[in-house]
């Protein structure tokens, strides 16, 4: 995959003036998997120029929250937002916290190890009960646990918006989508890894007023992802000096 994407980015550079005119400043690149990063971090190009919209925005695998931007993971199980949407008032919400998947990297055997069937108030599952739902068990809960997997992005974190249920992210090294224009800190919960084992007092600890804030508006307001993926492009390219590769 490596070979194919240098490949076609020196096809382009041969074929058409506009990439030489910039040496690829003036393109992006989309990429919503973990190779992503990978396969882009072996292209001088689109590494050092080019900017690159990657869902997997680890910026300790090179993305540069500079240049490059985060875009949310989104899961639409039958291709639209159909039943994805709204949930029950915060007064409703019975569940402290939520969690279930499985056991992929690091933080979440840490979660497991410490919260797994330890408290009821916490709900922490490597696999839910077959009588359980889980957007259901999303929609009891007033916050929903938001872990890295082996790579940071998930789409539990815009499914959680989605239904009424606070993020929280524990995740390291994620540069959060949007963040030139939003306030993570308003509508979600940054756990430290090595705080995992406070979790319960760390949430008990958040003032029912402060909760009650970082509900979401329903419906959601302008501007929708889309528009907000191609505002975080063109911050970008306004802010991007083009010069030659080998001065960088």
């Amino acid at each position: 995959m490596q070979n194919t994407a240098r490949y076609y980015v020196n096809l382009i550079a041969q074929k058409y003036p506009y990439w030489n005119l910039s040496l690829g400043h003036d393109h992006f690149m989309l990429a919503c998997h973990d190779w992503g990063p990978k396969i882009s971090s072996d292209v001088q190009y689109l590494l050092k120029n080019s900017i690159r919209v990657l869902c997997n925005a680890n910026t300790s695998e090179k993305l540069n929250p500079i240049k490059d931007v985060s875009m949310p993971e989104i899961y639409l199980p039958q291709g639209t937002m159909d039943g994805l949407i709204g949930g029950p008032s915060p007064s409703k919400r019975s569940i402290l916290v939520f969690y279930a998947g499985g056991i992929h990297g690091y933080i979440r055997q840490v979660l497991m190890e410490h919260w797994k069937n330890n408290d009821s108030e916490v709900q922490i599952h490597e696999y839910l009960p077959k009588n359980m739902s889980y957007y259901g068990m999303v929609r009891k809960s007033k916050y929903c646990i938001c872990p890295s997997r082996w790579e940071v992005a998930s789409p539990r974190m815009v499914e959680a918006l989605y239904m009424g249920c606070v993020p929280v992210l524990i995740k390291d090294h994620y540069a959060k989508p949007f963040g030139d224009v939003l306030n993570w800190s308003t509508f979600s919960v940054d756990v430290a890894v090595k705080d995992i084992p406070n979790l319960k007092t760390i949430l008990m600890s958040i003032p029912q007023r402060h909760y009650l804030k970082m509900q979401v508006n329903f419906p959601p307001k302008r501007y929708d992802v889309f528009h907000m993926i191609l505002h975080s492009i063109w911050l970008r390219r306004l802010n991007i000096q083009v010069h030659d590769i080998n001065e960088t």
